[in-house]
């Protein structure tokens, strides 16, 4: 019985995204032996898996699918040769399951290429807008992930039954490539959570902030009232997850975010309410007051505006220092995200050329 290491787990691996460009031509000659029949594919795949390692390290440091899209037409291309060669292939004693089969996975590879992730790179353009159009783009990946999946498992099966009726001994074992296609899935799926735990409260606090910017105090109050919802709720959730191979910086990094959002809302959101009350009443007293000659003013209309001048000059200082320091916060803990993230993603992500 011939021996044969087991395909499907290295086409598992390959859920959504991988690059592979080579040149090849139709292959025509027969084949000895089913172990050869089958290693033959087996190492069209094996160069897929190679360069997804090589593409997937390349871009540890961003989630853009438009970044890429120039090595996504490399990649229709490199599936198009790649059918056409597996298409090529005899069948092996009459048997043309696996080559069949393989067609078919490969042409699952190339609809996903040219219609789903076309449909992503769409998405993406306006998933920053909002945490629901984030979930969507997202969504949408794990959608044309599983297509992959489902076509890699009916390929694994006919590979199975194949080496069955042709002698085939199939070993189910993971090469350092597998290992690490792997790792890497792991590694974007954990930070992934994370993220979505955090932009949920970023995105919540740019409606607070534009709400703060056109002074709508009851914008504000609604904003403040959610943003401290989904801060409270992200941080609940950070409790429950463990650190990856016992790193905490990711988790410690977005904690620090909503800590941030959770103090603002609870602390420093009054300081602009006020600021915009006192400023709204001022404006009142102002036009009042200068509506009225200057013969017709009494004492307590000037004692009055003064009151209102001295207040909203008060407010506007505490309004001031309040902004800057939020703001100075704000840039700290983003920047520090940020870093936090690339930090994660390079040390976790198997590097490879």
């Amino acid at each position: 019985m011939q021996t044969f290491k087991n395909l499907g787990s290295a086409l598992m691996i390959l859920a959504f995204l991988f690059i592979s460009h080579t040149n090849v031509q139709a292959q025509t000659q027969k084949f000895e032996s089913a172990g050869a029949y089958m290693n033959y594919m087996g190492e069209q795949y094996e160069a897929i898996l190679r360069d997804f390692l090589s593409y997937n390290s390349s871009i540890a440091h961003s989630k853009s699918a438009r970044k890429v899209d120039n090595k996504r037409q490399e990649l229709i291309q490199t599936v198009k040769t790649a059918k056409q060669k597996i298409s090529a292939m005899p069948p092996y004693e009459g048997d043309k399951s696996l080559r069949d089969s393989a067609v078919a996975f490969l042409n699952i590879s190339y609809l996903i290429l040219t219609d789903d992730y076309g449909k992503i790179i769409n998405l993406e353009d306006v998933a920053e807008q909002s945490y629901d159009a984030m979930e969507a783009y997202l969504l949408a990946r794990d959608m044309a992930g599983k297509k992959l999946d489902e076509a890699s498992d009916r390929l694994n099966e006919t590979e199975k039954k194949f080496a069955a009726a042709h002698n085939v001994n199939l070993v189910d074992t993971q090469s350092d490539l597998e290992i690490k296609a792997k790792k890497a899935g792991e590694v974007n799926d954990y930070h992934r959570v994370i993220y979505l735990i955090f932009f949920k409260s970023y995105k919540q606090e740019a409606y607070l902030l534009d709400a703060i910017n056109t002074k709508n105090i009851n914008g504000i109050e609604q904003n403040r009232n959610t943003l401290l919802k989904y801060a409270e709720e992200g941080l609940a959730k950070l409790q429950t997850l463990k650190p990856y191979t016992n790193d905490k910086t990711l988790i410690m990094a977005c904690q620090q975010m909503l800590q941030f959002y959770q103090k603002e809302c609870k602390e420093k959101i009054q300081v602009y309410t006020d600021y915009f009350l006192k400023q709204e009443n001022f404006n009142k007293i102002k036009k009042a007051f200068e509506a009225k000659k200057e013969a017709d003013r009494k004492q307590e209309d000037v004692d009055q505006y003064n009151k209102a001048v001295k207040e909203v000059n008060e407010a506007a200082t505490v309004y001031n220092n309040n902004n800057n320091q939020v703001n100075s916060n704000r840039s700290t803990l983003i920047d520090n995200w940020n870093k936090s993230v690339d930090t994660f993603l390079q040390k976790h992500t198997p590097k490879y050329k």
